[in-house]
């Protein structure tokens, strides 16, 4: 068994376990030239109305790889192509052969052997030239009964490319998938455009940087632990523990426990110290949302840490000193509990030193568009589908509502619309019942019924004849890149030109992905 024979054998095994498509790409071409003894190849895929060359081995390759054979130019590859034949070309005589490409090489070819790659349908998607550039033109072994099981080869190889590519773009797309939700983790965006929710934003930005506490009001679902988070984001203190506790959502006598700890043996139960809440965030923030809801027996040790910086465990003798800064929210008229004496007139001025109210989402009607926007994008990423679209009747109908549950049951809504909604475009009759009732009822009283707001900048309603050709073409180019995750070559498909013009166009445009 000569050497060609010995590598046509074990290509098989070599090239299988590489998963790189790159990698893989480079060891099979080099493979093919080894057995067929010349040293020049190259691998091409046709690209809509072009032939790409992405991978080159031997002389001038740097020169090869990259470039691109418009489909209705001869070439030996795109004859391949287009006829899924293998084909054997005297470089000399041959019609097909695109001389332009070898113009300025020393070092020309003189027999080309090129064989198509398929898909695993059979659907030909590229073809790989293995080069004879000798005089003689006796490298190539062309025997029929040498190039039989060669073809074979190159088939299941060329198979095993495309299986690569889908494995790497697979893994690619997960890589961005768990990156995404890592960031949407990590930093929950605040979204707004209104006048009232700047207003509280730019407080809560002013609060940010200092040690004071801060009370948040609004009702229930505006974002109160949002914007606890941010105030804590931006402080002195970003570093430290960020800890929460609703004092609504436990018993009285939990909750005492669970702020400021307790020693072993003071209770039944209690086998062992434990380390509250507050010195658990020493050095940090801790949130208290719903404080309206904490009772007025333990509201007393709280304005004991807000006076003097200090704790006292359930069962310990003496008091434990900490530092953290107390953020709390409410959905409650404060100022009419401490009428009613059920909340400490003192602890509240201690708490409210630095107040921001934020308003409910119905009055800030503008901001739905872009919260609907948002929770799309967010739950398509979650689930892994495809991003579904509002359309404007239904927009009209969501911005109408008034949202009693505020952006927490917006978000509720996406996500019922997501699963509940067959097609790609959001339909009034998908939205539920009562939310289609109370905009009928906008629409008839004429509050918030005559349509968006103005001033909305959204991608739900746009009016083409104000936009000028630059403005219109590089808003669809910008959304063509954002459907395809900004793979120039999928979005140049979908817009029926072919890549090195759509390239070209975006840079003209200077449209670049911005930063992760």
């Amino acid at each position: 068994m000569d050497d060609r024979e010995e590598a046509l054998r074990r290509i098989d095994y070599e090239l299988f376990k590489e998963l790189d498509p790159d990698a893989l790409q480079k060891k099979f071409l080099n493979a093919l030239l080894k057995i067929q003894n010349v040293q020049r190849g190259s691998i091409w895929v046709k690209k809509g109305k072009t032939y790409v060359c992405v991978e080159a081995a031997g002389a001038e390759s740097e020169n090869i790889i990259g470039v691109e054979l418009e489909a209705s130019h001869p070439s030996i590859v795109g004859w391949v192509i287009e006829n899924g034949k293998m084909t054997i070309a005297e470089t000399g005589s041959d019609r097909r052969h695109n001389r332009e490409v070898e113009e300025d090489f020393n070092v020309k070819s003189s027999q080309i052997l090129c064989f198509p790659l398929f898909l695993m349908g059979k659907e030909v998607y590229g073809a790989v030239q293995v080069i004879d550039t000798t005089y003689e033109k006796n490298r190539l072994n062309l025997e029929a009964d040498y190039l039989e099981p060669l073809q074979t080869l190159v088939d299941i190889c060329s198979i095993a490319m495309s299986n690569a590519v889908l494995y790497s773009m697979e893994r690619k797309r997960a890589a961005h998938l768990k990156s995404a939700l890592a960031r949407m983790r990590k930093d929950n965006s605040i979204i707004g455009q209104s006048e009232s929710f700047h207003k509280s934003m730019e407080l809560v930005r002013s609060y940010a940087d200092t040690d004071f506490h801060v009370l948040i009001t609004g009702e229930s679902g505006t974002g109160k632990e949002l914007v606890a988070e941010q105030l804590h984001k931006g402080s002195g203190r970003a570093k430290k523990p960020f800890l929460v506790q609703n004092c609504s959502a436990i018993p009285e006598t939990l909750l005492e426990s669970e702020l400021f700890g307790y020693k072993k043996g003071a209770f039944t139960g209690a086998n062992k110290d434990k380390a509250g809440l507050f010195e658990a965030a020493n050095g940090g923030t801790v949130f208290l949302d719903e404080i309206g809801d904490m009772p007025m027996s333990i509201q007393a040790g709280l304005l004991r840490v807000l006076q003097k910086n200090e704790i006292k465990p359930l069962g310990e003798t003496r008091v434990r000193h900490i530092d953290v800064r107390i953020v709390a929210a409410t959905n409650k008229d404060i100022k009419q509990m401490i009428v009613e004496n059920k909340f400490r007139q003192d602890l509240y001025y201690r708490l409210s030193v630095l107040p921001v109210h934020l308003p409910p989402l119905r009055e800030r009607r503008e901001d739905t568009p872009l919260l609907v926007k948002h929770f799309l994008e967010t739950e398509a990423l979650k689930a892994d589908a495809p991003e579904k679209k509002v359309v404007p009747e239904a927009m009209q109908m969501l911005v109408a509502y008034s949202w009693p549950g505020n952006i927490r049951e917006l978000e509720n809504l996406i996500r019922y619309l997501m699963v509940t909604t067959p097609g790609e475009y959001i339909q009034p009759a998908n939205l539920p019942d009562h939310i289609r009732q109370m905009a009928g009822d906008a629409v008839e009283s004429g509050d918030g019924g005559a349509g968006l707001p103005p001033g909305v900048d959204n991608e739900f309603l746009v009016d083409l004849s104000a936009m000028t050709w630059p403005s219109l073409e590089k808003a669809y180019v910008k959304a063509l890149m954002k459907k395809y995750n900004w793979n120039i070559t999928w979005a140049a498909r979908a817009s029926g030109i072919n890549r090195s013009t759509f390239a070209s166009r975006m840079r003209k445009l200077d449209i670049r992905r911005n930063p992760m």
